[in-house]
């Protein structure tokens, strides 16, 4: 059994171990339940301590999936960051397929807004939807949460089993994702299944986790910002008085 331990390789146990350690952090200390059970007295008296709770869960996940595997990455494998995908790598496809899946991903993701279980989900943080500066706030707290999800399953996963496993880290990468996108809407959740593994293809292709980000927070910006759209025009209704109403409630 000993022998069998040592023929172990050393990187993918790192990896593995790693990832199950790194997500039962995030479970437990940096969610929003966290938060609500043990932090939200001390901000009940601020207006903002919804936002206050979902800024907790961007940055602590923040810190959780891309700061402590770069430490991981540099101190106990001793391996280059870039080789987790930390690079540009090939720019110009990987810019390319951002933008033309993007193009595709839109339009879709207008028609499936439209379904009042998405409306009702989207933004995550309902005060979003009356507030345009909490709702810019909000989202540039998803994109710095969007930037270390991306790194821990297309960099930090995915480039860290390639060499073990091939493509089929795309596989593996893709399982926890998907999990991790239980009680979303269905279809989203399903969706998840063949996004996890375009933007694993993807990262593998440019050797870059960045494009899979660009992808993914267009796709979530987009969302969270149709669903605004529509949850206006519900409440103001169609048209050009309609449209200057809105506007006139941006801030």
């Amino acid at each position: 059994m000993i022998s069998s331990i040592r023929s172990l390789d050393f990187r993918v146990v790192v990896v593995f171990i790693s990832i199950a350690i790194l997500q039962t952090i995030s479970w437990y200390f940096t969610s929003r339940r966290f938060f609500r059970v043990n932090l939200f007295d001390y901000f009940q008296g601020d207006k903002n301590v919804y936002l206050i709770e979902y800024l907790y869960w961007f940055i602590g996940d923040f810190f959780v999936f891309l700061i402590i595997p770069v430490l991981i990455i540099i101190f106990i494998l001793k391996i280059p960051v870039k080789e987790f995908g930390f690079r540009f790598g090939d720019f110009k496809t990987g810019i390319f397929l951002s933008v033309l899946f993007l193009l595709i991903m839109i339009p879709f993701l207008w028609l499936v807004s439209a379904s009042p279980e998405f409306i009702a989900k989207y933004p995550h943080l309902e005060s979003t939807r009356t507030n345009w500066s909490v709702f810019f706030i909000y989202e540039i707290g998803m994109l710095i949460y969007m930037f270390s999800w991306e790194f821990i399953w297309r960099g930090f996963t995915l480039f860290g089993l390639e060499k073990k496993f091939g493509y089929y880290a795309v596989l593996i990468q893709m399982i926890p994702f998907v999990i991790l996108h239980n009680g979303k809407p269905e279809i989203e959740t399903f969706s998840a299944i063949l996004g996890g593994i375009i933007l694993g293809i993807l990262a593998l292709r440019t050797r870059s986790f960045f494009y899979g980000f660009i992808t993914h927070i267009g796709i979530m910006f987009s969302i969270d910002l149709i669903c605004i759209l529509r949850f206006r025009t519900d409440v103001y209704g169609t048209g050009f008085d309609s449209f200057f109403k809105i506007l006139s409630k941006l801030f």
